[in-house]
């Protein structure tokens, strides 16, 4: 009983105390419902929220899912992100060693001949020793417990900071890849349009040639066929070179990027779930990161006050010792020392209390960028809410219109034949169809880059 009562003693004596503050997570103003969200004007959240989604749930064309997985294997952010995570987790390990006692061996062997002099002959000494040493600092105030927690805190923070650039380059390769369908597109769009126009020139020449319309009529014709010519090799360079920026995010040379879903047939709820505030806290990793970084320097502040107390040291040696080899290991031949320092700083001209204040004033500052990120998140969550639907009401009216131009150049088509309304009518109502066909292009590309920006926003997009 008395044994084990000394070593609970002994094993209470060797843990000390901890100083430093415990960390708590800040108070943080959580809004009960989105802004712009469905549940708003409800005034109730489901749980169910389309960030918990995996992105091959949200973005079910096959050669996206291949671009992405593509992208997760080869991009060199992704890469740096790695290896900074291998590195916290190194420095994790040479900072956790610093609890333990450190303890080396030795051994040498001397053969040394002095030389005959005056007054003694030439002899020979020879000297052997081996020898065990330990050294050890006791973390009695928990200096390097604290050092401990905020280097496992920043190995946190760096495996949600790759989990953030793997968010991002989902997002990113998202919306080149829908930006890239949207060109394609347009440039199907002006190569019908272009091929349209050109029968119809061809037939407007003719009746010129026949006395049955003019030049005008020609001229105006080739201006239509031009529009939609002029549009041709822009689209093109600006594919082209969306191609090499999505080869870039793969981690590839510069080249062709194979192509799925149209954007037409890019499927996306017209509603999507948000789910509840208080789990955005969880799920967005850059809220995460923000977080464990607060927890680093939350520890730091402990590892600044543990200067103020006395520094214990635990120093030991054993061996042996002998000229002789034979006679090393035995009789009088064995040594030992044990021996303890304490060190307690008494003047040190204000720079423990200013490292103190240093590293509570570093902890303030990541206080408030952790309310920032949250903030911030809330604020991106809202606008995206609000951009899908927006941009959802704006497409609605974009087809509205395009039907209604569409109809427009096809009844002065059948006027101008009729010889009721002049070229310069068909012209005009041409015109109007071909931009809103190209803007009806761009409103349904905005609609699913509202989604992509969503579903970031919500924090999906990195999990495996």
């Amino acid at each position: 009983m008395r044994n084990r009562a000394s070593l609970f003693l002994l094993s209470s004596l060797l843990a000390g105390c901890t100083v430093g503050p415990n960390y708590k997570r800040p108070k943080v103003d959580v809004p009960t419902v989105y802004r712009g969200s469905a549940a708003e004007q409800a005034d109730k959240a489901g749980p169910d929220s389309l960030g918990d989604q995996k992105w091959w749930d949200v973005y079910p064309d096959e050669e996206l899912q291949k671009l992405i997985r593509t992208a997760l294997q080869q991009n060199y952010d992704v890469g740096i992100a790695a290896a900074r995570i291998l590195q916290a987790q190194a420095q994790l390990g040479i900072t956790r060693a610093d609890q333990f006692p450190s303890i080396a061996a030795g051994g040498s062997a001397i053969d040394q001949r002095s030389p005959k002099s005056k007054s003694f002959p030439p002899f020979t000494t020879s000297a052997n020793q081996v020898n065990l040493s330990l050294a050890w600092e006791l973390d009695f105030w928990g200096k390097f417990r604290r050092s401990t927690e905020a280097a496992r805190a920043n190995l946190l923070a760096s495996e949600w900071a790759r989990q953030e650039v793997i968010s991002s380059l989902v997002s990113n390769i998202a919306t080149a890849y829908f930006q890239l369908r949207e060109l394609d597109l347009e440039l199907e769009i002006s190569k019908s349009t272009l091929k349209s126009r050109e029968n119809s020139l061809k037939l407007t020449q003719l009746l010129a040639d026949h006395g049955a319309t003019s030049m005008l009529d020609v001229r105006q014709a080739e201006q239509l066929v031009y529009t939609a010519a002029e549009q041709i090799p822009d689209l093109e360079r600006r594919i082209e070179q969306q191609e090499n920026f999505i080869s870039t995010l793969l981690g590839q040379n510069p080249g062709a990027v194979a192509r799925g879903r149209k954007l037409t047939e890019q499927p996306h709820a017209p509603e999507v779930p948000a789910g509840l505030t208080s789990a955005l806290l969880e799920r967005r990793p850059d809220i995460r990161q923000a977080e464990q970084q607060l927890v680093a320097f939350n520890a730091r502040i402990g590892v600044a006050k543990a200067a103020y107390f006395p520094q214990i040291n635990l120093t030991a040696d054993a061996g042996y010792q002998s000229s002789a080899l034979t006679g090393l290991f035995s009789g009088p031949a064995g040594l030992w020392s044990f021996g303890g320092a304490l060190t307690q700083p008494i003047f040190e001209g204000g720079r423990l209390r200013n490292n103190v204040r240093l590293t509570e004033a570093e902890e303030q500052e990541a206080v408030i960028v952790y309310q920032q990120t949250i903030q911030e998140a809330f604020r991106e969550v809202s606008d995206a809410l609000i951009g899908y639907r927006k941009t959802q009401e704006f497409r609605v009216q974009q087809e509205l219109l395009t039907r209604s131009a569409e109809d427009a150049a096809h009844l002065s088509d059948i006027r101008y034949k009729g010889g009721a309304a002049s070229y310069l009518e068909v012209l005009t109502n041409q015109t109007n169809y071909f931009s809103a066909e190209l803007n009806l292009a761009q409103a349904q590309r905005n609609e699913l880059l509202a989604l992509v920006s969503l579903y970031k926003a919500l924090g999906g997009g990195w999990q495996n």
